[in-house]
């Protein structure tokens, strides 16, 4: 019997088992001083506790007994934590450092470095189990957002901040804190160009390795950008100070400081408001000891409240130097000539067209194609300067499927701006001067097709299409999953694909376009339902064969709306030919306040929910298990009702669900408190905060083996077992 080893190796004799004599003693070594006497027993529940062994020797063949734990400042920097683990567990599951904004950074590369040491530390006989692929939270909301954001494109030439001296090596105007530690390094910047290099020889202030800009000329009450790409030899941090600014120490990505690794990305503050008729950036490097490199070229400071600069559909619209990308479609032999400087509003030269007689419109037709397709649906504005020698009259019209006819327009001897707006239907190629209405020599200058945009600023802003952000949401998920299991695919097995896609009312949760939280981003909001057959389909492109896809939710036993709702899209995910291989369910659990119809309630939910599981054909696990009692400090009471709970979950869970579709069950967190329990103002898990077994420990042992295991540990059966 099992639980025999249990009891001899700590069953001592002092005498005759047959002495009468009190003197003689039947002690056995529970860690206890004195030790517990014959006397005690029948042992009280936490007596026995120190006699349960480890809760793998009570697992059934074939089930996987996980543990949801904190990798890093847990497992990795904690020894009691991690051999609390690896002795009761055969799985575990990374509680958030397997996720995405664990592992993507701003700019979108993955940072394996704390997964590998950890998988390098786990023992081969652990599973481990991949946590989670696409969820809503969790995320790196920044950069997906940054991913869809409309395109900001730096206007040329209008950085403010003047780099030359930078370039030259000469620092000339610019302050530095620690000169020694501050140098140009040829080569060392992002294209191959140069970066400012930051020796930073020990831990201090910001401010003790710091690189000061030159005033730079501002506009009070203007909204400026600062952006440059920085990395660093081994993690470190920084920031950005400033003069001049409403806010002079901003924080960035929601942190005081920026975090650097040996990969460059991108820094922005993207919305800094002067108070001042001049501004200063200040580089703040001193605070982690090691090399930074910042790339120069990359440096830039914008106003954003400046002229907004626009892309010129018109490849030659100032027409200064030549006629190129002008063609005449209709009208008399060279009636298309460029202008001399004299004839022109601003510039070196104008289009100049004679038109010899009245007529359509089209008889006298100068044409020029757009840089690129327009597209349906956007707003273009036309505008451009013209004169004639006489009273006159032109239109515009555009080329290419359906055309867009301007109304007629009157012209002159003095210049006149004329603009014309229209909506593009996607089709549209080029821009037609029709001028054969009237006979007259017209002058046409500054050309300009434009798209119109809200807002900008010193900045051009190409907002992307709804068509375009769902393509790169779905680019973003598969890269995501594709790298993500590709990386750990030689460890992995099993995956947490889908977690919690359900509304409480048993439909696909609809998600949003932006929240308040800053770990939060719904890539069902532009994927609709399919974003999970999207993910389980590129999943199971990444992963071995025979791995394991999971998809998991929690409320299942509460809420019978939503756990029919999770069969139903799982049959839909499978309708689309996709294959979900099994479902997890939470079971977080509440007992606080529970009378006994609450309890009873509760216990027939559970079993509901493993009946209906266990009906789907698919592998059922029991993902994330925790019993909650409301307090940090829980009754006695309370300790045995979680203890009750904890066996029950996992007997109903071994009853209900059929051998061959038993996954496994896996306890979230090792010890309550700040122990890497989700819930550290409740004490939820079979470990208290001290690692100290609690009656939940004696619960799940005794709901693994299917029976009381110190049931029999009485004076008798001590006696029997010794002799």
């Amino acid at each position: 019997m099992k639980h025999l080893k249990l009891i001899l190796p700590a069953i001592l004799l002092v005498g005759s088992l047959f002495s009468c004599d009190e003197s003689d003693e039947f002690k056995y070594d529970d860690g206890r001083t004195p030790l517990t006497d014959i006397r005690d027993i029948p042992l009280s529940a936490n007596e026995k506790l120190g006699l349960y062994e480890n809760l793998l020797e009570y697992v059934p063949a074939g089930i996987l007994l996980g543990c949801g734990i904190d990798m890093v400042d847990g497992y990795m920097n904690n020894e009691t934590y991690r051999n609390l683990t690896n002795a009761n567990f055969n799985a575990v599951t990374a509680g958030y450092h397997m996720k995405h904004g664990a592992i993507v950074n701003n700019t979108g590369a993955l940072n394996f470095q704390a997964v590998d040491n950890f998988i390098n530390t786990l023992p081969a006989n652990i599973d481990l189990f991949g946590h989670t692929l696409v969820w809503h939270q969790n995320q790196n909301k920044t950069y997906l957002n940054r991913l869809i954001a409309p395109e900001v494109i730096a206007a040329p030439g209008k950085n403010l901040l003047d780099l030359s001296a930078l370039e030259d090596e000469t620092f000339t105007g610019w302050g530095r804190n620690n000169a020694a530690g501050i140098i140009v390094a040829t080569g060392e910047g992002r294209s191959g160009g140069d970066a400012v290099r930051f020796e930073v020889t020990a831990d201090g202030n910001e401010w003790d390795t710091q690189l000061i800009s030159p005033e730079i000329p501002a506009v009070n009450e203007h909204t400026y950008e600062l952006s440059f790409w920085i990395k660093s030899e081994a993690p470190g941090q920084g920031r950005v100070s400033f003069a001049g600014m409403e806010n002079n120490y901003p924080w960035v990505n929601g942190a005081k400081f920026f975090d650097t690794d040996g990969t460059w990305q991108e820094i922005i503050y993207p919305d800094m408001k002067a108070t001042d008729d001049v501004i200063k950036i200040s580089f703040d490097l001193g605070t982690t000891a090691g090399i930074y490199y910042i790339d120069i070229s990359s440096i830039s400071v914008i106003d954003k409240d400046a002229e907004p600069v626009f892309v010129n559909f018109i490849s030659n619209g100032t027409l200064d130097d030549n006629l190129d990308g002008w063609a005449k479609w209709n009208g008399a032999d060279n009636c298309m000539t460029q202008a001399a400087e004299v004839d022109s509003y601003e510039g070196t030269g104008a289009l100049q067209v004679v038109n010899l007689a009245d007529g359509n419109e089209w008889d006298t037709q100068i044409h020029a194609d757009f840089t690129s397709i327009l597209e349906d649906g956007k707003n273009y504005e036309v505008s451009f300067m013209i004169k004639s020698d006489v009273d006159a009259t032109m239109r515009c019209s555009t080329t290419g499927g359906t055309s867009h006819y301007q109304g007629t327009q009157s012209t002159g001897a003095s210049w006149t701006k004329i603009t014309w707006e229209f909506v593009g239907n996607g089709e549209e190629t080029g821009l037609n001067f029709d001028l054969g209405k009237v006979a007259a020599t017209y002058y046409i200058d500054n050309i300009i097709v434009k798209e119109i945009i809200d807002g900008g600023g010193g900045t051009v802003i190409i907002v992307k299409t709804w068509e375009e952000k769902t393509q790169i949401i779905d680019d973003a998920m598969r890269n995501w999953i594709t790298e993500m299991i590709n990386h750990c695919k030689g460890r992995v097995h099993d995956w947490d694909v889908v977690n919690e896609p359900m509304t409480e009312g048993g439909n696909v949760r609809p998600g949003q376009e932006t929240t308040d939280a800053a770990d939060e981003f719904y890539w069902q909001y532009y994927l609709g339902d399919d974003y999970a057959v999207k993910a389980f389909r590129y999943a199971r492109a990444a992963c071995n064969p025979g791995d394991k896809l999971f998809i998991n939710d929690y409320n299942l036993e509460t809420n019978n709306s939503k756990l029919e709702g999770i069969i139903n899209y799982v049959n839909y995910i499978e309708q689309q030919g996709q294959t979900v291989d099994g479902i997890g369910t939470q079971t977080h659990a509440y007992i606080r306040n529970a009378d006994a119809a609450t309890i009873a309630e509760m216990k027939a939910g559970i079993d509901n929910m493993f009946r209906k599981l266990a009906a789907t054909g698919k592998l059922v696990k029991v993902s994330e298990l925790d019993i909650r009692v409301g307090s940090t400090t829980p009754s006695p009471d309370l300790l045995e009702l979680q203890a009750e709970m904890y066996r029950y979950v996992i007997e109903s869970y071994l009853t209900n669900i059929p051998q061959a579709q038993q996954y496994g069950i896996t306890l979230w967190g090792i010890g309550d408190g700040n122990n890497g329990s989700w819930l550290e103002d409740d004490a939820p898990c079979i470990w208290d905060k001290n690692y100290n077994r609690k009656l939940a420990y004696m619960g799940v042992a005794n709901g693994l083996a299917g029976y009381d295991v110190s049931a029999e540990w009485d004076y008798g059966y001590m006696v029997d077992t010794q002799n």
